[in-house]
């Protein structure tokens, strides 16, 4: 079974999500719209951050999934 994971850093502002293992990770290459792409050795995104993300006070940071049949 695939996993993914969220990571979400209050006092750096990060949303981090793995959807490969995080110890594969060999570069990370900003984009410039404030995602930083990690890659592995064969240069497969393997996951990616988002900069300066930020949930209110207020607000719950809530994740859903749904998958799509392969065709």
């Amino acid at each position: 079974m695939a996993q993914v994971k969220v990571y979400y850093d209050q006092v750096g502002n990060t949303l981090t999500v793995w959807f490969g293992n995080p110890q594969d990770e060999h570069i990370a290459e900003e984009t410039g719209e404030e995602v930083v792409l990690i890659k592995d050795k064969a240069g497969q995104v393997i996951g990616f951050e988002k900069l300066n993300f930020i949930v209110g006070k207020s607000a719950h940071l809530q994740v859903a999934f749904e998958t799509v049949a392969a065709s």
